[in-house]
Formats: C-alpha cells, structure tokens, sequence
C-alpha cells in the first residue's frame, strides 16, 4: 500500500481524517484495506468518480457484505455513531483507488496534489427519524429524514479553510475552519505572534459552493400528532448537492447532525451557550424528481398489491371507492364520484411531446350549496386518501400562503418560501371556504391552468410548478343558495376562474321525508357503534347489494340498498391504491370515447343559444376527457372505452343541471308567453291580467323589452 510520510498511514489519511479521532495506525490500515476491497468489488467507474467528486455507497450492500462484517464486526454501529470516520474512511478507500489509476497511467511518481479528493454519499440508510425527534441525543450521528422543502436559500461560498499571515515575520500560514466557524489562529509557529491577517485571495485558501434549505417533516393521515404544528430543522448542502431540490419537494436526506450557535444569543446579556441543531446532509434523494407521479415515495409491500388485485378483480370497484371516501357522509354518491375522478386525474401531457401547449390531467372540482351537507367532511377525506394532499382554510389563508413568497434575509439575501399549491405539487390541493378568499383569486388562474406560480420582487423574476387538482368547497354569498340568481351570483366569483373548474356541484338542503329518515339513522348507527362500519372486502359482504349492471344509470349504480352492507375499503389501503394508479395507469381515449365526447361537447354547444345558459368552451371539452381517463384510471385500464365517457357525461349532466338549476328554458319572449297561455286556453285579455298579476308576485320578472324571467319555486 502506498504511503505519504510513513509506511503504516495510509495514502489520504490527513486529507480525510483531520487526527481527532483516536485510532490506532493499524486500526487504520485494516479498516481502510477492507473498504478498499469492498469499493473495488462494486467496479466503480473511476473516471466519472473523479470527474464528480463523489461516488454512492448502497447501505444496506454496505453492511450486509460478509467479508466486511468478518473483518470489521461492528461497522453499522459506527455507521450510525461515529459517521464522520466511516465516510472518511470510504472516501480513503476510493482515493487510493483512483491513485493506483492514475499511477499505472503514468511512467512517472503521480504527485498526490493531482488525485482530486472525493465524497462518499451513503444511500438506503434505514431507519427513518422523524424531525421532531432529532434531539441533542442525535448529535454527531448519521440519521435519514424525510420531509417537504418549504424554504431555499441563495449558493454562497463557504470557507473550509483560509491562510493567515503573520503581522510580525510575514509567514503563511494555512489554517482549518471547522464547520465554517471563522477564527484565528492562537499563535505563530515561527515569531510566537498573536496578531494575524486573512488572506481571502491565496492561492491556498479553500471554498466550496454553499446552500442551506428548510426541512418540514412529513405527517401522514394515521399520524398522532397530526393536530400539531409541524416541525422543521435547517439542512446544509455543500458541492455538488447545491440545487438539487426546489420548495415543495419531497426529499429523504441522509446526513450528520451537528449545532450552530443561535443568532439570538450574540448579545451581551443573552445566552451565550445556546445553539441550535441542523443536518449536514450527505446525500439527499429527491423523490418527484424520481418519476413517482405524485405518489409522495409511497413503497408497495406484497401486500398492497395482493389488496390492490383483488380490488380491480371486482366488478363493483367504482361503487366500492365511492361509499369508502368519507363513509360518515351518508349519500351524495354523484359528489364523491367526482371528487374521486379528481384525486385519480387524467393523462397529462407535457410540452415536448410532440405537441407546443402543456395539457394538464389534473381536474378541479368544486362543491357548493347550503351549510351543514358535509363538504368540509368530504374535503378532508379527500386530503387524507391523497398521496400527496394539502388542506387549508380560505378565510385564514393569503396570497403568499397559498403561492410563494420571497422574503430578503441578513446581506440582501432572498430565501423562497412554499405555500399551499406548491405544496400540494403532482397531488391535491383542498381548500375550503373557498368563498371567503375573494381577494385571493387572482393567483388561483395562473395555477389552475398554467399549473405554475410565477413570482416577481425586487428584482427576482422565478416560476415554481403547481401540477395539483384543486378541491375547493364554498357557501353561497347569501347563507343559502338562491335557485333565482346563477351561480355567479350566488357565489360572487369571476367567470375567468369558475371556468377552470372541470365539475360545480350544487349541494341543497331541501326537505325530504325518505331521505332525512335515512340520514338521522346513518348518523343514530354512527354514534352508537363505536367501531363504526365495515372495512371487510369479503365479497359474501354485498349479497345484499343490488348486482353491478352497467347498462343501469350511474346514480342507481353508485348507491346501494341498504348501507350497513355496503363494504368499505380502509383510507390507508384506498390512499396506496390511489397512488398505484397515479404510478402505473395513463390511460388514452379509444376512438369511439373520442366520437361520443365530441357529440355531448356539440350538444353543449347548442344548448348555449339560450339566454340564460351557461357559457361552454373548449375547456369543456378538456375537462371531459380529462375525467374520462380518470375514470379508466380507476379501474386501472390504459384505454378509456366508450363506457367510461358515458359515465362521464351522466356526472356532468347531473353537475350541469345543478349548476344551472334547471335544464330547461327559463327567459322567454312575449310572444312566447302567450303562444304557451294559448296553448293553455288562455285568451289574450286573460293573458294580460295575468301577466301583470305574476309580474307583481314576484313570479314572473321583467328582464328586457317584452322579456321576461320565470322565477322557479
């Protein structure tokens, strides 16, 4: 082996061990020989590990490999309590392999000055720690986080060590900066001087490109603390690891703990000892940018996908995930139809696919009617069941919480700071009291469409993606939804953003025996039973269902005969298959979804002549191909059949007739009116005196010259 200064330290040692650690020169030369034997055994391709500066070493290959663990016993204790001395005893090991390279390249003695030095990023490190358990016991330990990036700074330079010169006797000296505390050094080794200058242009003073990010730990649905305020902790990136994430990713970072002092305790009367906790990150794996389609880095066990098979086995797989997405809300299937349609989503197509326009395949649902019907319900089911799923408030939410914001830090530096749609980027975005952000609208029409958010401040121009479905959910302006004004009104929203909605569902609170006597005994059953219902997907547990008959229309379909039968599929399981389909399923229109999508977009089209219809564009059309893939997606086919679209058109029928109030003509002429009171046996004196009777009732209201509007009851 060769040797730099003495035959028993290895080639490297003071490049990677800085002599703090207490170890025995033969220790060292065991250690270092069985790394070398294990780096070489993966064939690493030296060239681009040089060309890098780093190389990936795969933990649990690490760990598992038997001549190492023969010679080295203990190495997965000091992985995780001693990190600092097995990475740099995995970086000596491949710095001695790439000086044999380089030295068998060369006739000549390779100086070392020309081996660059290299980083070992350790992969796979398991188990997982969440943030708010990283504590002071943690420090100086190798641990894997997993979180959201809701806050990047700016790439700065980082002094890792700096030369001095001697004030007396002009001598150079280089000194260390650990961790990139800046200090002097104590004393001249030639004159014994104290007083030193920095020398921040020498050739010998070393930097690196610095960037530092916020990390907010990831709470899934089934967590206990979900009620709380989620914790964060401040992550380092040093070299090659700067840029590799954006606010709103979600990263797993591998890295040491180590403190810094808290900026609070500078004063004189403050605290001097008190410092704060960060992880300088090894290695860090980004998961959107991994392909996982807004899974959110879900992992599949044999399990799920025993559970998966046997859901896509049913016939019944739509009406089953329908009564499972919030099950306490008794009825609104046609809702909750649409609302699973938009956690699935369509197809998207990006720019370069042959195509200059970004098709989005994310749908936007909107709930709307009277208080009281379950739409916060259904909105935080919906949250829960996503992959990736944010919730948030409208009345307690701003424009920076729901985009991006771009604050100015100590040295005019700016630091970009996530909000909900970022967030909720490649998943769901629920917002609810959607009417109560009017102020807040003008933001949502670049996200729901261009599904980005742009920002521009002091001189920062930048743009961040915003791929998500927005499930929002509002009150009508009134308390209550008025059947005599249009949805515009009711919900005092601009058409420019009511348009990018793909379903309006219309939520009213009209009495009915039949209906209130079932929902008093759903909610009776639910306050009596403390197990609530049934999470079994035995299929003897539907014999008293009505059988799946596809040519039935599909509000009978979707409800059941009786719901203490009806299964339930558990929000975990629903939320693993929501995000196998996201994964694996990109449905494409058959040419026969394509003729009967086209054919209701015309008749949509013609149903606009009337004065007071709704106005269709060709959004319209977008948005039912859009749903006719997430229907397909559902019951995980790659290709949308006619059946699905016409699924897809009895939703939006019934959306469309809510929406409008009313299918049928509701502005008529004069002449109109009187050929229908002809028609009635009505003569022309008769007709006048009731006209102006009506018009006095309130029942028939004048909107024009010889127009009139028939006010519904």
């Amino acid at each position: 082996m060769a040797s730099s200064g003495s035959a028993s330290v290895p080639v490297g040692y003071s490049l990677y061990l800085d002599g703090t650690e207490d170890m025995h020169p033969t220790e060292v030369i065991n250690q270092v020989e069985a790394l070398t034997a294990f780096v070489r055994a993966q064939q690493y391709n030296l060239d681009r590990v040089a060309a890098r500066g780093c190389f990936s070493v795969d933990y649990p290959a690490l760990v598992a490999d038997p001549s190492l663990r023969q010679k080295w016993p203990d190495l997965e204790t000091s992985v995780r309590n001693n990190p600092h001395r097995v990475i740099g005893l995995l970086g000596m090991s491949m710095y001695q392999l790439l000086d044999e390279d380089m030295a068998a390249g060369c006739d000549d003695t390779v100086s070392l000055s020309k081996v660059p030095k290299v980083v070992a990023r350790v992969q796979g490190f398991v188990p997982l720690t969440r943030v708010r358990n990283i504590k002071s016991a943690n420090y100086g330990k190798l641990v894997s986080v997993k979180g959201t990036v809701v806050r990047v700074s700016n790439v700065n330079p980082y002094c890792l060590s700096m030369s001095f010169e001697c004030n007396s006797c002009y001598d150079v000296k280089q000194h260390t900066l650990p961790d990139g505390n800046y200090h002097v050094p104590s004393r001249c080794d030639k004159c014994n001087g104290q007083n030193f200058r920095p020398l921040k242009s020498f050739k010998t003073t070393k930097t690196v490109d610095r960037q530092t990010f916020r990390l907010q730990e990831f709470v899934d649905e089934d967590s206990t603390d979900s009620g709380r305020v989620p914790r964060t902790i401040e992550c380092e990136l040093l070299n090659d690891l700067v840029d590799s994430c954006v606010p709103g990713d979600i990263v797993t970072v591998c890295g040491i703990v180590k403190t810094f002092d808290d900026p609070s305790g500078k004063t004189k009367t403050s605290n001097k000892n008190m410092y704060l906790l960060y992880v300088a990150v090894n290695s860090i794996s980004n998961v959107k940018s991994g392909g996982s389609k807004g899974t959110s880095g879900i992992h599949f066990t044999k399990k799920d996908y025993y559970a998966i098979t046997e859901l896509h086995d049913r016939a019944d797989t739509f009406r089953l995930l329908v009564h499972s997405l919030c099950p306490g809300i008794y009825g609104h299937e046609m809702v909750k139809a649409g609302l699973l349609l938009g956690l699935f989503g369509g197809t998207t197509r990006p720019a370069g696919s042959n195509q200059d326009l970004h098709v989005r395949g994310d749908p936007h649902i909107l709930l709307m009617g009277d208080p009281g019907l379950g739409k916060s319900q259904l909105l935080q089911a919906c949250a829960a069941v996503a992959p990736r799923g944010v919730y948030v408030c409208g009345n307690t939410s701003t424009t920076s919480g729901l985009t991006v914001t771009l604050t100015r830090e100590k040295h005019n530096d700016y630091l970009l700071e996530a909000g909900a749609l970022v967030l909720a980027d490649q998943g769901c975005c629920c917002i609810d009291e959607f009417d109560k952000m009017s102020s807040q609208y003008q933001p949502l029409l670049e996200a729901m469409e261009q599904q980005s958010v742009s920002i521009a401040k002091g001189g920062i121009v930048c743009t961040l993606p915003s791929r998500t479905s927005v499930l929002a959910a509002a009150n009508p302006s009134g308390g209550h939804y008025n059947r005599d004004k249009s949805l515009e009104d009711n919900l005092k929203m601009g058409a420019a953003l009511l348009s990018r909605f793909d379903l309006v569902f219309i939520l009213l609170d009209r009495p009915d025996g039949q209906l209130d006597s079932l929902v008093s005994s759903h909610i009776m059953a639910l306050h009596a039973s403390s197990s609530g219902r049934s999470c079994s997907l035995d299929s003897s547990s539907t014999a008293g269902d009505t059988a799946w008959d596809p040519t039935r229309p599909l509000a009978e379909r979707l409800s059941a005969t009786s719901a203490d039968q009806t299964p339930t599929v558990p929000h975990a399981m629903l939320r693993k298959y929501v995000a196998y389909a996201r994964k694996y399923v990109h449905p494409r229109l058959t040419p026969e979804a394509c003729r009967a999508l086209q054919d209701f977009f015309l008749e949509l089209r013609e149903r606009q002549r009337a004065a007071d219809a709704t106005p269709v564009t060709t959004r319209q059309l977008e948005s039912l191909i859009r749903l006719t893939q997430a229907r397909a997606r559902l019951d995980l086919r790659e290709e949308a059949t006619a059946a699905d679209t016409d699924d897809v058109i009895q939703l939006v029928r019934f959306s469309v007739a809510r929406s409008a109030d009313r299918l049928g003509k509701s502005v008529f002429t004069e002449e109109e009116l009187r050929q229908l009171a002809g028609q009635a046996g009505a003569g022309a004196d008769d007709f006048r005196e009731f006209l102006d009777m009506a018009n006095q009732a309130g029942v028939v209201l004048k909107r024009g010259p010889k127009l009139y509007q028939v006010q519904s009851e």
